[in-house]
């Protein structure tokens, strides 16, 4: 039978369930890893295979999240060691949820450093400094911005700060509340500016770009970056959704919720593309710009554009949104987990746990000025600084090792009568393919993916 759920903190109604899952889904991932990696591996061929592989393994792996998550009706640590009783499993399986808990705490603390980049150029923008940027200048002003350890250090505080302020508020007067407003703004303001490309932009340029396929393109390379990248972008393996779904209602579908998850996340990188490609276009800029794409390429756009500095504003106001929602979802498995330690303290914990994050994120932040050249694992051959080993360990290694371990606890551990009970809409049909994806495809597209990474 379903464990027992908690009646406070429970999401208001499916809508703001939904909102607030899109929203931590929703992030950096969308608006500025997507753009440059398929503006790196070539545009639509890229895209069709990404967008394969979030509807053929993201979504029975988000189902499979959200199942754990609304079966323990707790945080990732505690509902995992839930399951594992009710299955009477190993304890082994307990890495889900410490690795669920872990990712976003670290993943949070580097994960401000480039919002508070954001901030930063939402407020050059604002003040029209784009004015005339060319390639040179560009990359200068970034270099010597984030190159400022007190003032970006301030930013990443501040950052942190407004994200402990929601969630130290709890699920409904916190985090749902601040999403039910975030996340239409933000797709209100990506229309905005999608809408600004299809009169001032190379609108159809970009969508050639996203959309003309060119399958000789296609190189075992560019299948397995868009594998990862989808997993990456939905936030398989970080122990958001585990967490966002012990709030959830068992009236919910689990398979349906996957679903709108999946479209929403994907919704926002594409209309990403089509607000970004059509400025980079129109300007004649190159779209396979790496990670320098928002913050080194896109400025040289607004600034030599008509009204460049309205939209330029409006897209760094886009980005630090979408920024907020993916933080807020780091932050709540940290707090969860403390506020069931320390009842009734979830304000102290969630200032706690902000501060610490701060502290270790400041070995981020440091890593683009002074401690740049500091490698600490240079004696076992990883050339890295803070930054790096943060950002690889997070996302090349734990959120890969964690995703596999959740596909195969859901397809291996988890009881027929339990899949039954939480997926009693679905077709017998799906929840044979949900199975079959958890026990055998996705775990095999992860190890390929993990050991690409590791290698690189």
């Amino acid at each position: 039978m379903p464990l027992t759920k908690k009646t406070e903190n429970a999401w208001s109604s499916r809508p703001a369930f939904l909102l607030a899952a899109i929203g931590g889904a929703v992030g950096l991932g969308n608006l500025w890893r997507f753009p440059y990696i398929a503006g790196e591996y070539g545009g639509g061929a890229f895209v069709l295979v990404y967008l394969g592989f979030v509807f053929l393994l993201g979504t029975p792996l988000m189902a499979g999240e959200l199942l754990m998550g609304r079966r323990g009706h707790r945080s990732p640590i505690s509902s995992i060691s839930s399951l594992i009783r009710e299955e009477d499993a190993s304890p082994f399986w307990n890495a889900i949820g410490w690795i669920s808990t872990l990712v976003p705490f670290l993943g949070l603390s580097y994960y401000a450093v480039v919002a508070a980049w954001a901030i930063d150029y939402l407020s050059l923008a604002a003040g029209n400094n784009f004015n005339g940027f060319d390639a040179v200048s560009s990359a200068n002003t970034f270099n010597t911005r984030i190159d400022q350890p007190v003032y970006q250090g301030s930013l990443h505080a501040l950052f942190i700060a407004a994200t402990v302020w929601v969630v130290a508020n709890g699920i409904n007067r916190g985090i749902e509340r601040a999403t039910k407003i975030l996340m239409p703004a933000l797709f209100a303001v990506i229309l905005i500016i999608v809408g600004y490309g299809m009169f001032a932009g190379d609108f159809a340029g970009a969508a050639r770009f996203l959309f003309n396929p060119d399958f000789e393109s296609l190189t075992g390379e560019s299948i397995l970056v868009a594998l990862g990248q989808a997993l990456f972008s939905l936030g398989i393996g970080v122990g958001l959704m585990i967490t966002y779904s012990a709030y959830m209602s068992n009236e919910y579908s689990l398979r349906t919720s996957a679903i709108f998850i999946c479209v929403g996340d994907t919704f926002a990188a594409l209309l990403a593309g089509f607000a970004i490609f059509p400025i980079v276009f129109a300007s004649g800029l190159d779209p396979a710009q790496g990670a320098g794409l928002i913050f080194v390429t896109l400025p040289i756009g607004f600034g030599n554009m008509p009204a460049g500095q309205i939209i330029g504003t409006l897209f760094f106001v886009l980005l630090l949104f979408a920024a907020f929602t993916s933080a807020i979802g780091m932050l709540e498995p940290v707090v969860a987990w403390l506020e069931e330690k320390y009842p009734g303290g979830r304000k102290k914990v969630a200032v706690l746990t902000g501060c610490i994050i701060w502290i270790v994120g400041l070995g981020s932040v440091f890593s683009f000025s002074f401690m740049s050249d500091f490698q600490p694992l240079s004696l076992f051959g990883i050339e890295r600084n803070f930054f790096g080993i943060v950002d690889f360990t997070v996302a090349n290694v734990l959120a890969p090792i964690n995703a596999f371990l959740i596909a195969l606890f859901a397809g291996w551990v988890l009881r027929q009568t339990v899949i039954d009970q939480e997926f009693d809409e679905a077709s017998s049909r799906w929840k044979s393919y949900w199975r079959l994806t958890n026990r055998y495809f996705a775990p095999v597209a992860l190890i390929i993916i993990f050991l690409d990474l590791v290698t690189a």
